[in-house]
């Protein structure tokens, strides 16, 4: 608290100090007004919000959550940071990723980004991206001794990583100064293909043990967590099956005779950042901590036990409707990312689930993390949510329930046997299905998606990104289960030349109405169905003709519950004797319900519901092919 000069007093001396059971009592009162008769930590639970992992978000923190000393910045257990100073002086590193098949039109990117603020190249090889025998083609005028490389390159990653080795040598970069990350990863490719082949392992040790001896600005091996996370692991699932596959490259890398110290060294981490602020600044400070006790207890000293780290932004939270939402997204995403202390943030761009990027989502992408760092000097603090009760205890939180999962793991075996005997694709998936279940019910919104969509938007087109590996964990995405509902509405749209439409029969005045209506709206645009809302109001005697003349098959009461009461009986009858296939109503009718289905009304639609299994039956009604 900030004192008076030479006083000695707290600008708040004069103000009595509040006590938790005084804001307690005080929540108790307004929950009261809103018909929550509820006291103690019962009133305090009800303003709680519920996380994946079991994990729970509290309305008020105090010191009294903080866990305990996190220690200091670059020096274990690394909550804080990897190194004293930060990710680097001039913030973390910005690394662009790039997937062309094309060595000419990557290097024609390559070039762009790094003369635009742009720090590190990702570079997909082989299969996903430029073919290993373009590499030299696809950095073709890059500094290698300036701009480090990471590589991805599957099961190719022996003959790129020694392709990326020949071309410092060649360029005549000294082999103290060569940075960047070969890729290796055997581990992260069995999970994404379901297999390991043979070699792949020893390949990864013996990269492992050359860069030690000689070029000790790379690491040779990627510890991914992507695929955990793009199988819609939730954050904890994502920690322990990184800590899992960690510790199995260090099994490896033991056996290949490297120290746990140079082993450790070897290692770099790739984490997911979403738009959950909170817990991907926590995720990534409980990944610190989490791999430091890990090192600790495998005999690495301080130097080996700081967790290097490349966020990426989700591609799970990454939409195909309304891609220019993503920018807002990957904003909050990488600005996490940077808070949570990563040492490399690749931005993908808005456009990523549609495609190649073209000039302009590149751009965009590589100027998000530049103003962040430049406009903003998030690199200038260090740790900034450091000392944030509410962030100490989620960081907390979520690693307790990371090392569970992670221990569950090396029970099972280990990572490997996890991955084939399916224990970590049966959690997962488990995850994700409640998931689905809260985004089917828009208790997870989706703006641009299932909320807010805009059916007359034109499409983005884009060049078709390489293949992705399959075989193994499932790809998914927020977005899926409408993107499904959308497609059958597109192909509808194409076979006939309109789209399906939902009639809006709304009841009285504009204030009686609106609110359904928009409700109504919303909803049927989620799935593709285009709504149509003229005449304003109807009623008995005008309905059928509004109907006929809306050309939808389905319609929809909207107004307000004593209007309901009045006329949604005749209105209802009057539209199903128009042909309308299915007559819903918004909202929750209550003692109504029963005279309503008796005079025509099939379903009742409200908040909550779920969207999906709605919409997919009113598709189905409509006669629109699946």
């Amino acid at each position: 608290m900030t004192l008076l000069p030479d006083s000695g007093l707290s600008l708040a001396a004069e103000f009595p100090e509040p006590t938790h059971d005084q804001w307690q009592g005080l929540v108790e009162g307004v929950l009261r007004k809103s018909g929550r008769d509820v006291s103690g930590t019962a009133a305090e639970d009800a303003l709680s919000t519920a996380l994946e992992d079991g994990l729970t978000t509290r309305p008020l923190y105090t010191a009294a959550d903080d866990p305990g000393d996190g220690g200091l910045p670059g020096f274990a257990p690394f909550t804080r940071g990897g190194t004293p100073g930060g990710p680097a002086p001039g913030g973390w590193d910005v690394r662009q990723r790039h997937a062309r098949t094309d060595p000419a039109r990557t290097n024609e990117a390559v070039l762009d980004d790094l003369a635009n603020g742009t720090t590190s190249l990702w570079l997909a090889v082989g299969r996903s991206g430029v073919p290993v025998t373009g590499l030299a083609d696809a950095v073709d005028g890059v500094y290698l001794d300036l701009a480090p490389v990471a590589l991805d390159a599957g099961d190719e990653f022996p003959e790129a990583a020694a392709e990326l080795l020949r071309l410092y040598d060649e360029r005549g970069v000294p082999r103290g100064e060569a940075r960047g990350t070969l890729g290796a990863d055997p581990v992260g490719l069995l999970a994404r293909t379901g297999h390991e082949a043979p070699g792949l392992k020893d390949a990864a040790a013996e990269l492992a043990g050359l860069c030690h001896r000689e070029y000790p600005g790379l690491r040779a091996l990627v510890v991914d967590a992507l695929p955990y996370h793009e199988a819609g692991g939730s954050a904890a699932q994502e920690l322990g099956c990184s800590l899992a596959a960690g510790v199995a490259a260090l099994r490896d890398l033991d056996a290949a005779g490297l120290s746990v110290e140079a082993a450790c060294g070897q290692l770099e981490f790739r984490y997911a950042a979403t738009a959950d602020q909170f817990l991907t600044i926590a995720k990534l400070r409980a990944a610190r901590r989490l791999w430091a006790r890990v090192a600790e207890v495998c005999g690495a000293g301080p130097a080996g036990a700081a967790q290097r780290q490349h966020a990426v932004t989700s591609s799970v939270m990454m939409t195909r409707r309304d891609p220019w939402v993503n920018m807002l997204r990957t904003t909050v995403a990488s600005l996490a990312a940077g808070v949570g202390g990563a040492d490399s943030v690749t931005v993908l761009p808005f456009d990523h689930g549609l495609g190649l990027p073209d000039a302009f989502a590149r751009r965009i992408a590589r100027n998000t993390s530049t103003i962040l760092i430049e406009e903003s000097h998030l690199g200038r603090v260090i740790d900034p949510a450091g000392g944030s009760w509410y962030v100490e205890r989620l960081t907390d939180d979520l690693a307790h329930a990371a090392w569970a999962w992670f221990q569950e793991i090396e029970r099972a075996g280990g990572q490997r046997a996890a991955l084939r005997d399916g224990l970590v694709a049966e959690r997962l998936a488990a995850t994700w299905a409640a998931r689905s279940e809260k985004l089917a019910r828009r208790r997870e919104p989706v703006t641009g998606v299932s909320e807010f969509p805009h059916l007359a938007e034109a499409p983005v087109v884009r060049d078709a990104s390489p293949p992705a590996a399959t075989g193994g964990l499932p790809t998914v995405h927020r977005d899926d289960a409408f993107e499904t509902l959308r497609s059958r509405s597109d192909a509808h749209l194409a076979s006939t030349g309109a789209r399906p439409r939902v009639f809006l029969a709304a009841l009285g005045t504009a204030a009686a109405h609106t609110a359904r209506v928009t409700f109504a709206s919303n909803l049927f645009q989620s799935g593709g169905v285009e709504p149509v809302h003229d005449p304003v109001t109807v009623d008995a005697a005008t309905a059928a003709d509004a109907f006929e003349r809306s050309g939808a098959a389905i319609a929809c009461l909207c107004s307000s519950d004593p209007l309901y009461a009045e006329q949604a009986g005749d209105v209802a009858a009057a539209l199903k004797s128009a042909g309308a296939t299915r007559v819903y109503l918004a909202g929750r009718p209550g003692e109504l319900r029963e005279s309503l289905t008796r005079a025509g009304v099939d379903e009742f639609v409200a908040a909550g519901g779920d969207a999906v299994a709605q919409l997919t039956s009113a598709l189905d009604h409509m006669g629109v092919a699946p």
